[in-house]
């Protein structure tokens, strides 16, 4: 266990007396007892140091925390008071933890007073002894694990042992628990805190958990006349806690020891009372208690390895580990050693892994979180590897009458099968379990009965199995079958399945009768009944046995295939059993009644047909004819929008090429195909020797894709500006004319103009697909400059888009349009692209707009311009 699970807890406290009224601080508390002698004037009585300890908040005020406190004494014998007594403030003590462990994260403070309250008391000997008790209202609001958890008081009180328990000369003192170290506990995180005691007078402890008690209330928060035992009520639990579980089912305390170690519940403040019980000689002498609150803090968090103490596989060598501590986001790496003696590569660093053992037997595996780093981690745990454990039982009998006897039939090959848990799954009693290997058990009634056996070996694998027995008025009987055939000169032997003695009739002709497999040999068809009894509960059952004096056999008709196919032969008859022969070309198993048949040429099947030692025999002629000669030619490429020409060759008297589409002719053997994307295209044949199926062959045409060739936007220069050409499509490329191309066979010419001039663009590919455009230059012997027209009329055939013109521009660094408010109507950065007169989806009124636009031209020299355009509807 982890040197982290010794930091983790919370804090105990324990409730205290307060201020002369109603307040909620008590966080625990106990009253102990000292024996300190006989009284040294009143002969008969003892003397006795009576301490309450208190465990108060923090936020306790001054005037809660009393200096005096009232402790009622009751007879043990009838419950009947002796006296209060007034116990001064002897200790007051602020504990407090802020700073814990740096490997912990988030902490929240712990802090508590600690004040005791002592009184010495004498009183006469009494052979029941006393009863101390002190009750203050009230423990801190919303703890965890109590209805209700708003304005609940406590009761703290010990037991002074009369001479019934001690002798007469005997002496006692309680247990003293002592001042544990102020701990943290994180929610989610193992933990482990020492709760034990020291016994003054050497007696053994026992501890356990136990139920805390009410006190006081909201109107008597300062109990001074505290009440009698009879009057004390235990705490009401909120489900799933309770006294004895008080921190859930995964926090335990050691009753040897005192350890409470565990996985902490959620968040938040938890009753827990712990008892103590001391043994004298081996008999018990007395039992105390200490009531307490742990808080379970829900923001720490700190790297954490956890695993269960131990692990066993039973079905085999591989075994998934994974650390069961809370995920947290402060644990870095994994580090497994999974114990393989002799082994240095029996590890992983996987946060899950999964190892395959090499061996039976028991390994020590570690776990480490954050290995070899300040904030790390371990854990260790046993792992059994026993394999071969296969839990099974049979049932005998179903008869609602009798016991139905379950036979245990569970195989182990390590250790001995050790224990066995039955439940006979019948919902009317509450006795329907068994603890013995091989037990009977009588049912109430008839239906589905879910039986489940739970058993383990000696090794510690533990399985269970369930079936379901049905239980009727009449036990079952079945048939491997109810209806057949015989031949009369054969003897069939029968055959029924059912616990208990069976009888059959009629038992002519028949051969042990009395039994559930009886040999008969009846010379016509005849009805034979089973009866079997199961201790009184009868059932009866009956087959049929048909008797013919020979083998009716036809062996099918002669038939037709292609070479190479195959075809089932189907003869008729009431034949049981076939032979085929040859076997050579028959697929699979000669012997049954309808195999598949594949033969090469003409081939004559013989089938012996037999019903027992009686046997018929027939032919059958299956003709292998070979397929239509089907060529559909070579595979062939084509540019798209072309046309190919297939060209196959054929035997037969008809033809059929699919799919029919994009052919000048599908039922001909040369028809043009012209498909717009790849496809393959099948030739089907049909002749008339006998094959039934067509032959097939393909061929694939090959469509290239569509060439898009692209010569570039229309576009204007100045004269003497070298523009350079773009085009796009196939890998090769022709500009014609060439006048003013630097080159003609690239992509991207420079082209230099002093007239307006328009190129065609062919590209092509090297299986000569080509496509073409063109482009339109329009030359301007003005200087580079951007013209922007003065009005434009929207949703007009012409001049409706507002954009500017330019000339000897590069690039286009916007170009604006501004309403008369001087709000932004239109923005562009792109050569083309101009305004249609709507704003937010809204056509804008006619009048005047203010434009703005900046260019670059081809020398790299800023072009700006600004002006006045009119928007005419």
């Amino acid at each position: 266990m982890s040197r982290f699970v010794k930091i983790l807890c919370l804090l105990l406290a324990l409730i205290m007396l307060s201020f002369k009224g109603f307040c909620k601080h008590i966080k625990g508390g106990e009253i102990h007892y000292t024996y300190l002698g006989p009284s040294p004037t009143q002969p008969g009585y003892d003397r006795y140091e009576l301490r309450l300890r208190l465990f108060i908040s923090c936020q306790s005020t001054t005037g809660q925390l009393e200096t005096s406190v009232i402790m009622g004494i009751y007879r043990s014998s009838d419950g009947s008071h002796f006296d209060n007594v007034e116990a001064a403030l002897s200790k007051s003590q602020l504990i407090s933890l802020t700073s814990p462990s740096p490997c912990i994260v988030h902490p929240t403070a712990v802090c508590y007073w600690i004040r005791e309250f002592t009184v010495i008391e004498e009183l006469p000997r009494d052979p029941e002894g006393y009863m101390v008790i002190f009750q203050r209202c009230c423990r801190i609001d919303g703890i965890e694990n109590i209805i209700p958890n708003v304005n609940v008081g406590a009761s703290y009180f010990c037991q002074i042992q009369g001479t019934n328990s001690i002798g007469v000369t005997g002496v006692n003192s309680n247990p003293d628990f002592g001042i544990k170290d102020t701990v943290l506990i994180c929610q989610g995180k193992r933990f482990r805190l020492d709760y034990s005691a020291v016994d003054a007078d050497g007696d053994s402890l026992s501890y356990e958990f136990a139920p805390g008690y009410y006190g006081g209330g909201q109107n008597n928060a300062i109990v001074t006349n505290p009440p009698p035992p009879s009057s004390w009520v235990e705490l009401g639990y909120a489900s799933p806690f309770n006294g004895l579980n008080p921190l859930g089912k995964t926090v335990t305390i050691d009753r040897r020891t005192g350890l409470i170690s565990g996985v902490a519940p959620a968040g938040g403040d938890y009753v827990v009372c712990v008892l103590v019980k001391e043994y004298r000689a081996g008999l018990f002498v007395s039992a105390h208690r200490k009531d307490f609150i742990i808080t379970i803090d829900d923001k720490c968090d700190f790297p954490s390895a956890d695993l269960a103490p131990n692990y066993i596989t039973c079905n085999g060598f591989d075994f998934s580990f994974h650390n069961v501590a809370a995920t947290t986001p402060l644990v870095h790496n994994y580090y497994w050693d999974f114990g393989v003696p002799g082994s240095t590569t029996d590890t992983s660093t996987v946060a899950k892994p999964t190892f395959t053992f090499p061996d039976t037997g028991v390994y020590t595996v570690r776990f480490y979180v954050n290995k070899d780093e300040p904030c790390s981690d371990s854990a260790s745990t046993q792992m059994s590897v026993f394999p071969g454990f296969f839990p099974g039982f049979a049932s005998l009998g179903s008869c609602i009458l009798n016991p139905v006897l379950f036979k245990d039939s569970t195989k182990t090959k390590y250790g001995k099968v050790s224990s066995w848990s039955w439940n006979f799954g019948d919902n009317n009693s509450n006795g329907d379990s068994s603890l013995l290997q091989n037990p009977s058990y009588k049912y109430s009634d008839t239906g589905a009965k879910t039986v489940t056996l739970v058993v383990s070996n000696s090794k510690g694998c533990l399985d269970s199995i369930s079936q379901i027995v049905n239980i009727t008025d009449k036990p079952p009987i079945s048939f491997p079958f109810r209806d057949t055939l015989i031949c009369s000169i054969d003897t069939l032997q029968l055959h029924a399945v059912g616990y208990g003695n069976f009888t059959w009739t009629p038992s002519g002709n028949m051969i042990n009768p009395n039994t559930a497999d009886p040999s008969v040999y009846p010379k016509t068809t005849t009805y034979y009944t089973a009866t079997l009894d199961q201790s009184g509960c009868v059932n009866s059952d009956s087959l049929r046995v048909r008797v013919v004096d020979r083998v009716t056999l036809f062996p099918g008709n002669d038939s037709t295939i292609c070479a190479g196919d195959t075809i089932l032969l189907n003869p008729s008859g009431d034949a049981l059993y076939f032979k085929w022969s040859p076997s050579g070309s028959i697929a699979g198993d000669a012997n049954i009644k309808n195999p598949s048949v594949s033969p090469a040429t003409n081939t004559t099947y013989t089938v012996i047909g037999s019903i027992g030692n009686c046997s018929a025999t027939g032919s059958v002629n299956i003709k292998a004819v070979p397929y239509p000669l089907s060529n559909a030619g070579s595979d062939a490429t084509i540019c798209w929008m072309d046309t190919a020409q297939l060209n196959a060759t054929a035997t037969g008297v008809r033809y059929t090429w699919l799919p029919p589409t994009y052919l000048s002719n599908p039922k001909i053997l040369n028809p043009l195909a012209y498909p717009v994307t790849t496809t393959i295209y099948q030739l089907l044949v049909y002749d008339t020797l006998g094959c039934p199926k067509p032959g097939i062959s393909k061929v694939v045409i090959t469509v290239n894709p569509q060439i898009i060739a692209f010569a570039g936007n229309d576009t204007s220069i100045v004269i003497g500006q070298p523009l350079q050409l773009h085009g796009s499509g196939a890998p090769s490329f022709l500009w014609y004319p060439n006048f003013g191309l630097d080159r003609n066979d690239i992509s991207d010419p420079m082209a230099t103009l002093s007239q307006n001039q328009t190129y065609v663009m062919k590209t092509f590919t090297e299986e000569g697909c080509f496509a073409y455009d063109t482009i339109h230059i329009k030359v301007f012997t003005t200087a580079p400059d951007i013209f922007v027209p003065n009005a434009f009329t929207p949703n007009n055939n012409s001049n409706n888009i507002f954009r500017p013109i330019p000339v000897g521009i590069s690039k286009i660094e916007y170009f604006r349009v501004y309403n008369r408010n001087g709000a932004l109507v239109y923005s562009t950065s792109q050569i083309g692209s101009g305004w249609d007169g709507d704003y937010d989806g809204k056509p804008q009124p006619v009048g005047g707009y203010v434009w703005m636009v900046q260019g670059t031209d081809y020398t790299g020299k800023i072009v700006s311009k600004k002006g006045v355009a009119v928007l005419i509807r």
